[in-house]
C-alpha cells in the first residue's frame, strides 16, 4: 500500500529561483519613480506652498473633497507600486496562509504576470500622458512651482517600463525549467 503525500509547501522565506540583485533594485525603483508625485500631492493637501494659484486648488477640490481624494490617490498609487516587490519576493509566489482555500499554495505564474503586464502597460500610458499633460498644461503656477511639479511628475514615465522589466524577469524565473 502506497501513501501519496502532497508536495511540501514552499518556504515562505525563499523564492522559487534566486532573484538577482539587479531585479530587486529595478523593483524598488518603481517605488522611487512613483513616490515624488505622491509626495507632491500630499504636500498640496498639507498646505505646503508649491507656487499654485487658488484656482488650481479649486480644480483639485481643495478645500473640500480633495482633502480625501488627493491623499487616497497617493496611497493607492504607492500601494500599486509596492505590489511590484511581490515579483521579486517570496510573498509574490505563495498565497498568504490567511486566505481560505489558497493559503500556502503557489501563486500561478499567470495570476501575477497578467495583472503585472496590464499594469505595466497602464503605467506607461498613464506616465507618458499625465507627464505630457502636466508639462504642457496652462496652469496658474509660479515658475519655481512649475519646475518643482515637473521634477515630481517626470519620474512617472519610468514606472511602466520598470514594471515591465520586472514582470518579464518574474515570468522567466518562475517558468524556467518548469515547462510553463
Amino acid at each position: 500500500m502506497s501513501i501519496s503525500a502532497s508536495p511540501p509547501a514552499p518556504s515562505p522565506l525563499l523564492t522559487a529561483a534566486p532573484v538577482p540583485s539587479w531585479a530587486g533594485r529595478v523593483a524598488a525603483a518603481t517605488l522611487w519613480a512613483s513616490a515624488p508625485s505622491a509626495l507632491w500631492r500630499l504636500a498640496v493637501v498639507l498646505g505646503v506652498p508649491l507656487g499654485l494659484a487658488q484656482s488650481e486648488y479649486d480644480s483639485m477640490l481643495i478645500p473640500g473633497w480633495g482633502y480625501l481624494v488627493v491623499p487616497l490617490l497617493s496611497v493607492f498609487q504607492e500601494a500599486l507600486a509596492f505590489l511590484t516587490l511581490g515579483l521579486v519576493r517570496p510573498w509574490g509566489e505563495v498565497w498568504p496562509r490567511w486566505i481560505p482555500g489558497l493559503g500556502g499554495r503557489r501563486i500561478p505564474v499567470y495570476a501575477a504576470v497578467v495583472p503585472a503586464a496590464v499594469g505595466a502597460l497602464a503605467c506607461t500610458i498613464y506616465g507618458v500622458l499625465f507627464t505630457w499633460t502636466t508639462l504642457h498644461a496652462d496652469m496658474e503656477i509660479t515658475r519655481w512651482g512649475e519646475w518643482l511639479m515637473n521634477l515630481c511628475y517626470v519620474p512617472l514615465v519610468a514606472w511602466g517600463p520598470l514594471l515591465a522589466v520586472v514582470t518579464v524577469h518574474y515570468y522567466r524565473r518562475r517558468t524556467q525549467g518548469s515547462g510553463g
